[in-house]
Order: structure tokens, then C-alpha cells, then sequence
């Protein structure tokens, strides 16, 4: 007998290969699925939110897992403190919680906020900031990026923007995306979507980062949603400065179960 788990995790992308676990090389789902299966036994379907790239970060990864419900009641109530013994000082799990067996991490996922941080100022990031901000060589205008951004919010085919799978849509429907200046000097976007395709955010951000310089007028990006392929001028701006920060569920089962039927019929 099994019990699914939701666990909420942290970690510095820098020193990873990505998320998904890969022969040879160190992964979040690597270092994660170890020191699970070293304190349960065996563990059954890792399943994750979002499968970020080599460099990108999180704070509010969310995924799921199947263990042996003997176990897990033997364990629970100290598992948070073995996996913070266990894990890497680069992995954090936040929070661990009994999950029903309709919730699929992927699948059941309402929304994923990402943010990506541009540090502009002629001293570039600062030190402490250096592994989760991108320097931008080029003074940004916060209302040009916003004026780029506001053409590519709603449900578009974003093929432009991805690196193509085969038999993968890259319809995906954004729902928020917009530029601010914080306190420290930092340009920050938040990015929000039903789901997001292969290099689809860093794409996004690059088009419009040169924009915000001057570069581009604000209508460009958007005029790049009439393509059905990858646009080749479109840069990938830097897996560093981006960060999944959120993931959105239903909240009662029969609406989980709902969501994941309807998230794996494949978009037209």
C-alpha cells in the first residue's frame, strides 16, 4: 500500500544539470530521488511541476511521489528534519504534506509563475545576487518592457519562442506578464502560464530585454507570434536569472482530478 506525498522544494540551480535526473550527471530529481529511496525503501513516480533547465532555480518547485504508507507513518513526523540532514545545502524540501491520489504535480497544475531578475546598473549584479541575476550591459525603460510585454499576454501558438519537440503544441495561454523596478535597482519579470514549452520564458524575456534597451520597437515580439517555428533572432536570455517561484492547484479533489483529465488532451 502506498501513500502519495506533496513536497514543495527549494534549490540554487547553479551546480545542476536541470531537473530531470540524467546518467552522469547531478540533477535536482537525482539528489532528491536518492535520499528518498534511502529513507523509504523504494519511491514510486517523481513527478514534477515544471522540469526547469541546467542553471535555473526555484522556490516554489512543487512534486509528487509515491511511498509505502508503513513507512510514512513511521517516519512523518520527522522526515522534514532527515531530508534537511540528508539532502544537499543546494536542495531544500520546505514543506511535505499527505496528498489525495488524484493530485498529479504536472498534470493537475493550474498555473506556473516564473520571475527573472536584470540587474542594469553599470556595476552590473550585485555579489550576493550573482548566481539568480543577470547582468544586462545596456540601460533598461521599465515601460518599454511593459509595453512589449502587454502584445504577448493570452492564448497564443508561441512557436516562435520554443525549441520545437516532436508531436509537443506550443499553444500555451499567458495569462500575466509584466515588467517592475524593485527597491535594490533590479528589473524583475513575472511570467504567468497554464504551462510553459522548452526554453519558452528565457526566450520571451531575451526578445524583450532588447526592447527595453532600445533596440527593437515594443511590437516586435509580438509580431513574431505569426510564426510557426523557432525565430532564429529571438535570444535565449541566461538560465540564471530565472526562477520558478509559484505553481497553482485546484483546491478539492474532484477539481484536481478534472484539471490533470484535462491538461493531457493535447492542445489544437
Amino acid at each position: 500500500m502506498s501513500t502519495r506525498l506533496r513536497l514543495d522544494v527549494a534549490y540554487d540551480g547553479t551546480d545542476f544539470s536541470g531537473w530531470a535526473a540524467q546518467p552522469q550527471r547531478r540533477t535536482v530529481a537525482g539528489e532528491l530521488g536518492a535520499v528518498l529511496g534511502r529513507l523509504f525503501g523504494s519511491v514510486e513516480g517523481l513527478t514534477v511541476a515544471g522540469r526547469t533547465d541546467a542553471g535555473v532555480h526555484a522556490t516554489g518547485q512543487v512534486c509528487h511521489v509515491d511511498v509505502p504508507t508503513e513507512r510514512w507513518e513511521s517516519i512523518g513526523g520527522a522526515l522534514m528534519r532527515k531530508l534537511a540532514q540528508l539532502l544537499p545545502p543546494d536542495v531544500r524540501v520546505r514543506a511535505v504534506t499527505e496528498a489525495p491520489a488524484e493530485f498529479d504535480a504536472r498534470f493537475s497544475a493550474l498555473s506556473r509563475r516564473y520571475e527573472y531578475r536584470v540587474a542594469d546598473a553599470p556595476h552590473g549584479a550585485e555579489p550576493l545576487r550573482r548566481r539568480d541575476t543577470v547582468a544586462w550591459p545596456r540601460p533598461l525603460d521599465v515601460d518599454l518592457l511593459n509595453a512589449a510585454a502587454a502584445g504577448l499576454v493570452g492564448e497564443h501558438d508561441f512557436a516562435a519562442f520554443c525549441r520545437r519537440k516532436e508531436h509537443a503544441t506550443t499553444i500555451r495561454a499567458v495569462s500575466a506578464l509584466h515588467w517592475r523596478r524593485d527597491p535594490d535597482g533590479v528589473v524583475v519579470a513575472s511570467v504567468v502560464a497554464d504551462a510553459f514549452c522548452w526554453s519558452m520564458v528565457r526566450s520571451l524575456v531575451g526578445a524583450q530585454l532588447i526592447v527595453g534597451d532600445g533596440r527593437r520597437p515594443p511590437s516586435w515580439p509580438a509580431s513574431l507570434l505569426s510564426r510557426t517555428v523557432r525565430a532564429d533572432e529571438v535570444m535565449v536570455a541566461p538560465a540564471h536569472g530565472l526562477t520558478l517561484v509559484e505553481v497553482l492547484y485546484p483546491a478539492d479533489v474532484a477539481a484536481l482530478r478534472e484539471r490533470a483529465e484535462l491538461t493531457r488532451r493535447r492542445r489544437d
